[in-house]
């Protein structure tokens, strides 16, 4: 990851919080959240894509 930026102090508590939460999940649980976080990923990936295509 670049190391240029830096998380606030709320994001890293976000982060933990979130670390211990999916200690919880079950493999199926973890398998599930995983497929739907990959998807958001890629549908942002989409939505910066044509937000910059149409402000160039």
């Amino acid at each position: 990851m670049n190391q240029s930026f830096k998380l606030s102090l709320e994001q890293e508590f976000t982060i933990r919080s979130f670390a211990d939460k999916v200690q919880t999940l079950s493999c199926e649980e973890a398998k599930r959240s995983l497929l739907m976080l990959y998807k958001e990923m890629l549908i942002r990936e989409v939505m910066y894509q044509q937000l910059l295509k149409s402000r160039w």
